[in-house]
């Protein structure tokens, strides 16, 4: 499974971060990055529901 974050629809709400800091953080800029691109199979469903959990919707896993 692969994440990433729209850059343009993230608000820096930190709801990822909160359900998945193994995955997500916060720029300097206060907007949430992926730390791997391929997310480890134990944090799989944390990302799918910081993905559905993210007010923006900015967050695609393929």
């Amino acid at each position: 499974m692969k994440v990433s974050v729209d850059d343009d629809s993230c608000r820096g709400h930190g709801v990822c971060l909160a359900l998945c800091p193994e995955v997500f953080d916060l720029s300097d800029g206060g907007y949430a990055v992926t730390l791997v691109s391929e997310v480890p199979a134990e944090h799989e469903d944390s990302v799918r529901e910081a993905a559905a959990s993210c007010p923006e919707r900015a967050i695609t896993i393929t």
